[in-house]
């Protein structure tokens, strides 16, 4: 796949496909578990919430299968099918009520904060947040920079989506030190017209590809899809499996590994270099990789 060949992740996924032990967090929509295309047990259930879909139309649950579908289909898929041997832990947030058909899903800081202790309290090592926030107060912001702190002295890795109104700024989520924003790119590693951008996303993010990215829909239809929300769980699958590799790593080198020793502009984030960021850490680490 020329996503995968553009970030460097072809080789990485020629020496595995993850580990049981490494748990990828999803907080986003209800999952199709039940799709094909789907190993068995790779998903695992989340604060006794329903992680499957109630309705195959619904927003909620089409974004979280496509983005499921990107981590954990199985090899050999239409999907990228990054990291299909890790456990994927299943929160949903996006309800699939018809207030939300049609539309990007979203949630309150609140209800993303609880979600995040969840997962976090589940033996999640890496979190994937390809979502938009609605109604931010200052309680509820407190509430979020909270699970993020708890994150960061729990070692789990965050990694968020910049969002797509094409704006230049920050977010809570990206402004965060120990999170991983992510901007969106074109199949070429051009930055998306529709990508937000920013100092704390230049400075701390990586850009992957975030156009016509082809994944699983919830129906068995394989569909495309783009933005911010595509291009965050590319860089999750990368850590997860570079993690696999070295499963001694601790998370700050790990996430050290990703940021460092690339150059990088004002506002705008460097390509991810998945293999790059495998040999840096094997380096620091001790471990012997493959040329």
């Amino acid at each position: 796949m020329d996503v995968l060949r553009l970030v460097g992740l072809t080789p990485l996924m020629a020496l595995t496909s993850g580990r049981p032990e490494i748990a990828v967090a999803l907080i986003d929509g209800p999952v199709n578990i039940n799709h094909p295309d789907f190993a068995p047990g790779v998903f695992r259930e989340v604060a006794s919430s329903a992680i499957t879909c109630a309705r195959n139309t619904s927003a909620a649950c089409i974004h979280g299968t496509l983005v499921a579908g990107i981590l954990s289909a199985r090899r050999g898929s239409a999907a990228p099918a990054i990291c299909p041997d890790c456990t994927l832990l299943v929160r949903p947030i996006f309800p699939e009520g018809s207030a939300h058909d049609g539309g990007t899903p979203s949630a309150t800081p609140e209800e993303l904060a609880a979600a995040m202790i969840d997962v976090i309290d589940a033996g999640a090592r890496i979190i994937n947040l390809s979502v938009g926030l609605l109604h931010p107060t200052s309680a509820g912001i407190a509430h979020l920079h909270a699970a993020l702190d708890y994150a960061t002295r729990r070692n789990v890795i965050c990694v968020a989506a910049a969002g797509n109104q094409g704006e230049i700024g920050g977010s809570i989520l990206t402004s965060h030190p120990w999170v991983i924003p992510v901007a969106a790119c074109d199949i070429h590693g051009r930055p998306v017209a529709g990508s937000n951008f920013g100092r704390s996303i230049g400075r701390c993010g990586v850009l992957a590809p975030g156009m016509n990215v082809t994944s699983l829909g919830p129906s068995g239809a394989t569909t495309a899809f783009g933005g911010t929300s595509a291009a965050a769980p590319v860089v999750t699958g990368t850590l997860a499996l570079i993690w696999s590799l070295i499963p001694t790593a601790r998370a700050a080198d790990l996430k050290l590994a990703l940021t460092t020793d690339m150059p990088r502009r004002p506002i705008i984030p460097p390509l991810l270099d998945a293999w790059g960021t495998y040999q840096r850490l094997a380096i620091r680490s001790g471990y012997c990789f493959a040329s």
